[in-house]
């Protein structure tokens, strides 16, 4: 079977994926769109990561059956153009979510820590912290987390969290039973939160849900993190609230545009931790995600159910 992985892979990545039964890879890097364009015209299934696969995409693929998305969020992906065709589109729910979860940690803990400061003024051979910066060095350990969405990430998070002495509250569009965290409002989680940690999809509906309304509301000094969706967040508004200091640090790894521009007005903030959407890449979700991968494609030759589909 064909399968196209759009994905700048490691050749330590590609050797392992290589090994695979009964597929036939070729690995194409998101820049080189030519090589790209090129393969998907045999290919059967594509292996999709984050440049998006767009209606043309599709149609310059004559014979595709199937679009993994090689993560969660398929906000990337055009469902209507797939629909229309028929072809499968499936997603791997949990098998980032160790990974995901532990970089929200890291950035919420970097954030407070000014790390990034830190390591520059280190290296530049300065040993001991600026007077001006003692005051920005905060704990995580007594504050009130909040977790926008409660899947499979903030429940990897929650009892993390709490073994650190935060307190953590949650929102989600339902309460989950048996949850370890409190659930609460979306007006009390905005409110309340010292960290507000974000991890729901990106949908029409909660496009740019942190605005310039919700930051207004948020505590002074509070730390936003986002390692869901960049589009989540109104960006203009949060550079302005980081600037003027109502927001004492964000984490971020996702972004509106992506990649953003090399002169992004927050990439001259202190305040501001950043990561190139990379919170997933770890060998643990390279092996749990192309494995379920790997068994969709044997299920698809096979006429099978597939698993995780979503259109």
């Amino acid at each position: 079977m064909r399968v196209v992985l759009h994905y700048n892979a490691a050749p330590s990545l590609a050797a392992r994926l290589t090994t695979l039964p009964g597929l036939d890879i070729a690995f194409c890097p998101e820049p080189d769109e030519a090589a790209f364009a090129i393969a998907m015209r045999d290919a059967e299934v594509l292996w999709h990561v984050l440049k998006p696969c767009t209606a043309e995409v599709i149609a310059g693929a004559p014979k595709l059956r199937l679009i993994q998305k090689i993560g969660i969020g398929v906000n990337t992906i055009d469902l209507g153009a797939a629909r229309a065709r028929g072809i499968a589109v499936c997603n791997l729910p949990g098998s980032n979510a160790p990974a995901v979860a532990e970089m929200a940690l890291m950035l919420m803990l970097a954030t407070l820590r000014r790390l990034p400061q830190l390591d520059a003024a280190l290296r530049a051979g300065s040993f001991y912290p600026a007077p001006d910066l003692q005051d920005h060095l905060g704990e995580l350990g007594g504050r009130i987390v909040g977790l926008l969405g409660y899947g499979a990430i903030p429940q990897h998070l929650t009892p993390i969290l709490r073994a650190m002495g935060c307190r953590v509250i949650y929102h989600s569009r339902t309460p989950r039973p048996g949850a370890l965290a409190d659930y609460v409002s979306f007006d009390d989680l905005v409110t309340q939160s010292d960290v507000l940690s974000l991890h729901i999809p990106l949908l029409p509906e909660t496009a740019e849900i942190i605005n310039a309304a919700t930051i207004a509301r948020m505590k002074p000094g509070a730390i936003l993190v986002n390692t869901a969706r960049g589009g989540l967040v109104d960006q203009r508004a949060l550079t302005t609230a980081l600037e003027r200091g109502h927001i004492g640090g964000a984490g971020l790894d996702v972004f509106v545009h992506e990649p953003p521009a090399a002169d992004d007005p927050l990439f001259t903030l202190d305040n501001v931790v950043v990561a190139p959407h990379v919170a997933w890449v770890t060998s643990g979700t390279f092996d749990r995600s192309f494995a379920t991968a790997a068994e969709n494609c044997r299920r698809l030759a096979a006429g099978e159910p597939l698993l995780n589909q979503v259109a």
